[in-house]
């Protein structure tokens, strides 16, 4: 009886429980599976959009309200069995009681009329908060949570989100993208956490925590399954254009792409989605090396792998790589692909599967792989007990608290580039004019994955929260703001769509002004629809800025985009630069309380700035790319020239860094090297201050050294004249890198360490 109380309080509390109910799930799908024809079980691989089964299939505003076409209901997944359902109807946002009465509706036909009673497991693309359900808390874009270098920010944010996608009936989150954000002309670099890979390896990590819990029990009715995306190298095109083909070697595929994935995994992410692009001329969905080898095999992951949307058709259709539908699917299944993101034609993908099968050029043992997968994860979800989660057991949605932290992960990652004479913070009854494009629009400060796909609706569902210019407002007092638009964006037309609205009487109000807040940027946009073609800010966006420096005022730019847009053609006539990122709901109170002084700006960048289109950097560049003059006959350099770099981001008060240490001048194989450094407060204000340590290898076998890397980072909180002492800890495997051979190795050698202005080094002793 002891022993059996024991085992109870183990199977609550910890790692024990995790395990023993992880071996259970595994026992329930070994025993369905056997029951389950081969029909059953590509069905189980399907997945569809919800406009599939909707009423006029949903894809018209006269589709509305959105009803389930019971008929087509009944075909989908009595006859054909489909495992999976995506996406909202219409492209818009819905009530958490919607949701609701829809997945019912889908669990109950799935759960009472199909065969072995499996349950369908309904996913969304809730990427910064619960981003199809009306009235859910909307964070910062991933880009924004990764300026803030606060890791319990981001595992929070994700915590809530996944609260809030369940109270939606929804139990499987596409998120976090660990995508390496290298390229700022990319249209996704805002959804990831940046350019650097131990920083997207640290917030992936934290967000994947959130989203399933600490211990990766994802039955949990608030924890949601994550879906780490997009595996494998799929933001670094050679064009800079989505799901464009790109060059990437093994050895750069496994040096800064593949480690935030590998740890993801590591901590225990449940899914994957698969990168829509092309890979050294081969389609990642087709590539079994990556799927297979690399991602089942050495990382050992045994999860669900899932295609991204349509993108077995485009084997056929785009890539050309199969000679129609049939072939695209034998190739992707064989590649390692567990389910397929179809969305519509699901009868096709079946059909051709089932008889792919039956001629014996897909295993059913690679089938039994898929469904094994796909099977577990609804088991773990404990969708075969509950499918379907209540709005009702959900109280704390939209909550004040949840509002609360969203607004402070904007706040912390607001980040100031640039503060001439110390213009900011403004003193309350500053006289200011309010204008740009971005200065009044909700849309802008969430960005896409709003409400919409392409964030177009977003008006429509936020009305009640405040611009940038309703935040002023409310701050300083609507007498001492004035507002004129000076540009505004075609609301219909493409995201770069703009026209010169009320310039010249901008510019002449601009007389009346002590200081312009001049809000800049881009129009939401995600995937294809924002390619774009010039990295510089729009011609129209640059006339403004330079008409209103030329007034002799004092100009604040507001940054509000997705990826930094080249500014250098007038950004030494501003004064003043913030950059929200893309802040959600919240962003505009935050940067109203920034530039007041009632938040003391802390973000900092998590990309290099560039400051030309054709000089694009990481900071971990390799030598040759910052090198100086060469003298001799020949006489060049090479121009390292960003805007600004990587973890720039200014503060009201200043912090002074010395002190740097080390536990010991010598690494030694198997030990550990502490590190600490004194940080201090050294202005009048409290403020926040993220410590970022690099390290760099100082010479190399063969693979040229980064300048150097991040290895670690913590944020600290310190009061004015306050001192901490901040420590961290690297082991040889921290500074390694990939060799020629595709190994990771640590060389004997010299190495520096530098945290902000301190440097010291240390040697490697294998």
């Amino acid at each position: 009886m002891k022993f059996k109380k024991t085992l109870s309080l183990l199977l609550l509390s910890g790692c024990v429980g995790t395990a023993l109910a992880q071996t259970n799930n595994h026992e329930k799908v070994e025993s369905l599976l056997k029951k389950m024809t081969i029909e059953e079980k590509v069905g189980q691989m399907a997945q569809i959009t919800l406009d599939v089964i909707g009423k006029g299939k949903g894809r018209f505003e006269s589709d509305e309200p959105f009803g389930l076409d019971e008929k087509e209901l009944q075909r989908v997944l009595v006859k054909y069995h489909v495992g999976s359902v995506l996406n909202t109807s219409n492209n818009r946002a819905r009530t958490p009681q919607v949701w609701y009465n829809i997945i019912s509706k889908i669990q109950n036909v799935a759960m009472k009329q199909t065969p072995n009673k499996i349950p369908v497991i309904y996913g969304v693309d809730e990427i910064h908060g619960a981003t199809y359900t009306v009235g859910a808390t909307m964070f910062p874009q991933q880009i924004g949570q990764a300026a803030t270098f606060n890791r319990s920010l981001v595992k929070n944010g994700a915590s809530i989100t996944a609260y809030e996608t369940r109270a939606s009936s929804i139990p499987w989150n596409f998120a976090p993208l660990l995508d390496l954000g290298a390229d700022p002309r990319f249209p996704r670099q805002w959804e990831s956490f940046g350019e650097d890979p131990y920083l997207i390896k640290e917030l992936g990590v934290a967000a994947v925590k959130g989203y399933e819990g600490e211990d990766g029990r994802v039955a949990h009715p608030e924890k949601v399954a994550s879906s780490i995306k997009h595996f494998l190298g799929y933001q670094v095109s050679v064009s800079g254009k989505d799901r464009t083909p790109a060059f990437i070697s093994d050895q750069a595929l496994r040096e800064y792409h593949l480690p935030p994935f590998k740890a993801a995994i590591d901590a225990g992410a449940k899914t994957i989605m698969i990168n829509s692009g092309i890979i050294n001329g081969i389609p990642v969905h087709a590539n079994y090396h990556i799927l297979t080898d690399l991602l089942k095999e050495e990382l050992n992951f045994k999860g669900l792998v899932v295609t991204d949307w349509g993108d077995i058709e485009n084997l056929y259709k785009r890539d050309r790589i199969a000679k129609d539908d049939k072939e695209a699917i034998m190739i992707a299944i064989n590649a390692g692909i567990d389910m397929s993101m179809i969305a519509y034609n699901y009868e096709a993908f079946c059909d051709n599967l089932v008889a792919l099968v039956k001629e014996g050029k897909v295993k059913e043992s690679r089938i039994d792989d898929a469904v094994r997968r796909i099977l577990w994860v609804k088991y773990e979800l404990n969708l075969f007990d509950k499918p379907v989660t209540h709005p009702k057991d959900y109280p704390k949605f939209g909550s004040k608290e949840f509002e609360q932290a969203a607004y402070q992960t904007a706040a912390e990652s607001i980040t100031l580039l640039k503060n001439t004479d110390q213009l900011l913070p403004l003193n309350k009854g500053t006289k200011i004019l309010v204008t740009g494009p971005n200065a009044n629009s909700m849309r802008t400060l969430n960005g896409a994955w709003t409400y919409s796909w392409q964030g177009e609706k977003v008006e429509e569902f936020a009305a009640k929260y405040n611009t940038i210019l309703e935040a002023l407002q409310t701050k300083a007092g609507k007498e001492n703001v004035t507002y004129l638009p000076g540009v505004s964006y075609k609301m219909d037309g493409k995201y770069y769509d703009e026209y010169a609205d009320q310039m010249e009487e901008t510019i002449a109000a601009a007389k009346n002004a002590d200081v312009i807040v001049l809000c800049l940027g881009e129009n939401s946009y995600t995937e294809s629809p924002g390619n774009m073609n010039d990295l510089y800010l729009s011609d129209l966006q640059t006339e403004l800025a330079q008409k209103l420096a030329a007034t002799g005022k004092k100009v604040i730019l507001v940054l509000n985009e997705g990826r930094p847009r080249v500014i250098s053609k007038f950004e030494q006539k501003m004064a003043a630069i913030v950059q929200t990122y893309l802040p959600g709901n919240f962003g505009g109170d935050a940067l109203a309380d920034v530039l007041y002084g009632t938040i003391n700006p802390s973000g900092k960048l998590p990309y290099t700035y560039p400051q030309f289109p054709n000089a694009l950097f990481t900071y971990y560049h390799k030598p040759s790319e910052s090198k100086g003059t060469t003298e001799g006959v020949y006489n060049y350099d090479s121009d390292y020239n960003p805007q600004y770099v990587f973890g720039h981001g200014l503060s009201y008060t200043t912090f002074k860094y010395d002190q740097l240490k080390l536990s010991s001048t010598t690494l030694k194989k198997g030990e550990s090297l502490t590190i600490t450094v004194n940080v201090s407060n050294t202005g009048k204000v409290n403020g926040k201050e993220s410590v970022l340590l690099f390290t760099s290898d100082l010479y190399a076998t063969l693979i040229t050294p980064d300048v150097k890397r991040l290895r670690g980072f913590e944020k600290v909180d310190l009061k004015a004249g306050e001192t901490k002492t901040v420590t961290f800890k690297i082991n040889p495997e921290d500074i390694g890198f990939i060799n020629t051979e595709n190994k990771q190795v640590t060389e004997a050698g010299e190495f520096t360490v530098q945290i902000a202005d301190q440097k010291i080094n240390f040697n490697y002793v294998p």
